[in-house]
Formats: C-alpha cells, structure tokens, sequence
C-alpha cells in the first residue's frame, strides 16, 4: 500500500475529494514519460495505440485558469530536471480546478494514442486517423488525480538552448525584454490588436546575445488587452511551437509568470541628428525595378555575400506587380545564415543635410534578424570594416502569411562628408530564426 502525503495543507479553492486507487499503482507497470513519447515513430508519423495494464507519473505544468490554455495538460515528468514533457487532450473547461499547477497525476495509457501535431507529441483517443480529446465522460479512466502538489523548478535556459526536448517542459529565461519596436506612441498589448487572429505573437529578446523567441498568448485569455511591460525581466512559462510548427513560442499562465523590474538593454544607435526632411537633389536611388536577377547588382557596384559560407543571400522578387531585394533563411538548411547587402558608395562631400529612407517589409516573422548600417571605410572587406548600426524602422509582420505594408525609415546622414555605404545586415538561423525581409526605395537625398 501506498500513502501519499499532500506538500500543503489546502488548495485556494474546493475541489472534490479524491483518492488514489490502489490499482493504479499495485496492478498497473509503471514506466517512464519518455519511454511513453518512445513509442511514437517520427519517420513513419502515424498515430500509435497503447494497450496493456501501463501508467506513467508526471506534473501538471499549465493552468487554463487565465484562459491561455484551452482543452489541454501540459505534463512533465519530474517536478526539476525533467526528462520529457507531453501534451494530453481532455475535452473539458477549467481544469485546473481539479488538475491545477503543480498537481502530480498518473495517466493510464490502455486505449489512450500518441501522435504529433502542431509540432508537440499528444496523447489523446484515436479516431478514424485523428486524435480527438479525452471526453468528460472518460476522464477518470485514463487521468488519476493525486492528492499531491510539489514546487515546479523550471529549468533556466537561454533562448539559444531550445530543443525538440525541451518541449512541453517549464523554463525560465532570464534578461528578457520585449523588441523595442512594440512600444511607439501607444504599448502594445498581450494579444488584443486587430492583427491577431487566434493567438497574439510578441518578440522577445536575451539581452546580450542576439537570439529572440516569440511569446505566444491566445486571444481568448483574460489577460489579452494587458500591455506588455516596457522593461526587462524573467519569464516562465512552457516552451511549445506555434500552430504550424514553424517556430518555438513560450506561453505563460498568466501575467504573473512575468517578472519585468530591470533596465533595457536596448543596442546603441549612431546618429548624426533629427534630421529627416528630404531635399530636392538625389544623391542614390533604387527601386529594383530593372532587377530582374539579383546578378545584375554587383555590375552596378553593390556588394551581395553570405559571410557564413553559405549560398543563401538577397534576391529579386516580385509581389502584387512590385519588385523588391528580398531574403529569408526559410528552408536554406543554414545555420548561421549572414548574409550583407551594400549599395555602392555615395558621395556626400558635395551636399548638406543628407537623409536616407527606405522601405522595409517582413512576413512570415518569427523574430526581427534585420538591421542597418552606414559606413565611411568599406573597402570591400564586410567584417573588417567600421560599421555604425543605425535606428532603423524594421518591421515585424504577421506570421505565417504575407504582410502588405512596408515601413519607411528616414535618417539623417548629414554628419558624413565623404563616400558612405548603406549595408542591410541579415542574421538568420534554420529553422528558427527566417523571417522574410523585402527592400524597397532605397533613396539618400540631400540639398
């Protein structure tokens, strides 16, 4: 017989009083979460069934109490240093009244099937090639509540750490800030902005290191219209992957599980001013209408090269009549993609009050891995030269489809006095990190 012991003496609010049946732990065999997950074939990716008298222990992780989290458990299987983590379907509404955070529970696998979607490996019940939820009806057959709650220890990682094997488990990412660019006239918020559909997706970025992630929030939760926090912190929340498993999101529980009270560490920008109203003489201007093939740059004196050794670099492209310089990491196979584009060199000895402006469009975000230089000392060297990052307008279009607007950026050169090069810097990584870019107009004016 076993006795098990709860860690505090009462939940914050009633639930049903429930004990262990002794079955489950006497009769059943007992294996391991990972041997569980084990049985799915990723190369054959067909949905396996479970037979036989098999359990498995692990922790509740998520809470659908702020409406994050919709029909699912977040399991792990031990409360620090997991080895594995899975999502289990139930067809039920407030589940963490019963199955709350922290909660240990057994989950019996006859007649339960495991298969992957949306990037997460899922245990459910099998019908007809699909895996629908657990029913109400069928919950206390396969899911046992223990009147256990243990401390979750979420695991401390970097961004630069996520891996297939982390997924479904509990992190914690410290040094943490939303982009910059979220925060204009007016903050944005979790998940309530007219371009969210389904789930709101918001850049954030690790501090000294230049990797980013998305934090996903569903439309539905409670604390949607909430406005991001504008400094930096820790987050904890679960690592996943969005609906098309393009890309690592975390999702958090609710609002709490953000702990925003240090200093930006936003990049240091170049400037020579404010500056930015357009004269009538055009130093440089490029559209990219004649470029039907991105070969036809470097006879014109740009510089167009990937510095990581791969194929992968900016290319004509056309979209709704329009052609662009585009690129992306997406399906490359490169990791780390750099890749420079650099206009030919621009004479600004002549003139005064020089601005330059370009439009910049992203689509298919899954992090913002653009930015813009200037420098007066290239001479055919990328790495070797002295680059100044300038403040530039980078977009971060909708994910997982086209974006149709460009953002403009104008900036004042007017401190240079004698040939400078434009560069657009882009650092990608497959599959993580391949945002698609178009550039557009690219024009320095001056008077």
């Amino acid at each position: 017989m076993f006795i098990l012991i709860s860690c505090v003496a009462t939940d914050d609010y009633e639930v049903p009083e429930t004990h262990e049946p002794e079955n489950i732990v006497t009769e059943g065999t007992k294996i391991s979460l990972r041997a569980v997950k084990n049985n799915y074939n990723e190369e054959i990716g067909e949905i396996f069934t479970f037979s036989g008298d098999f359990y498995f222990e692990a922790y509740v992780i998520s809470s659908d109490r702020g409406g994050n989290f919709y029909n699912e458990l977040m399991l792990q299987d031990r409360p620090e240093n997991p080895e594995a983590g899975i999502q289990i379907l139930i067809d039920e509404n407030a589940l963490y009244q019963r199955y709350n955070f922290g909660r240990k529970v057994f989950v019996k696998l006859n007649g339960l099937s495991i298969s992957k979607s949306n990037g997460l490996l899922q245990l459910g019940k099998q019908n007809r090639g699909d895996l629908d939820p657990i029913t109400l009806s069928e919950i206390d057959e396969f899911l046992v509540r223990s009147e256990i709650i243990e401390e979750i220890i979420p695991q401390q990682i970097d961004i630069g750490d996520f891996t297939p094997a982390l997924l479904c488990t509990y992190v914690q990412l410290d040094d943490i800030q939303f982009n910059r660019n979220l925060f204009g006239q007016t903050t944005t918020s979790f998940a309530a902005e007219t371009f969210d559909q389904f789930d709101g997706f918001r850049q954030i970025e690790q501090c000294g290191s230049d990797d980013t992630a998305l934090l996903s929030t569903s439309t539905y939760s409670d604390f949607k219209s909430i406005n991001l926090p504008a400094n930096s912190g820790t987050i904890l929340g679960v690592l996943a992957r969005d609906y098309y498993d393009d890309f690592y999101v975390v999702q958090v529980n609710s609002t709490e599980d953000l702990k925003f009270d240090g200093a930006r560490c936003d990049p240091i920008f170049f400037s020579c001013g404010n500056n930015t109203a357009e004269g009538d003489t055009i130093l440089f201007e490029e559209n990219f209408a004649e470029i039907t093939n991105e070969n036809k740059l470097e006879p014109l004196g740009w510089t167009n090269i990937n510095v990581t050794g791969g194929e992968e670099r900016f290319v004509d492209a056309t979209s709704n009549g329009n052609r662009t310089i585009r690129i992306s990491g997406y399906n490359s196979g490169e990791n780390p993609l750099e890749a420079w584009l650099i206009t030919p060199a621009i004479d600004l000895s002549e003139t005064e009050n020089e601005v330059l402006s370009f439009n910049i469009r992203a689509s298919y975000d899954n992090g913002t891995i653009l930015q813009v230089y200037v420098s007066d000392e290239f001479n055919g060297d990328v790495k070797n030269a002295n680059w100044h990052l300038l403040e530039a307008n980078i977009p971060m279009g909708p994910s997982n489809q086209n974006a149709t607007v460009f953002r403009n950026s104008k900036i004042d050169l007017s401190c240079f006095e004698t040939e400078v090069y434009i560069a657009f810097r882009y650092r990608g990584r497959d599959p993580s990190r391949t945002t698609t870019y178009d550039i557009d107009n690219i024009k320095i004016s001056a008077e």
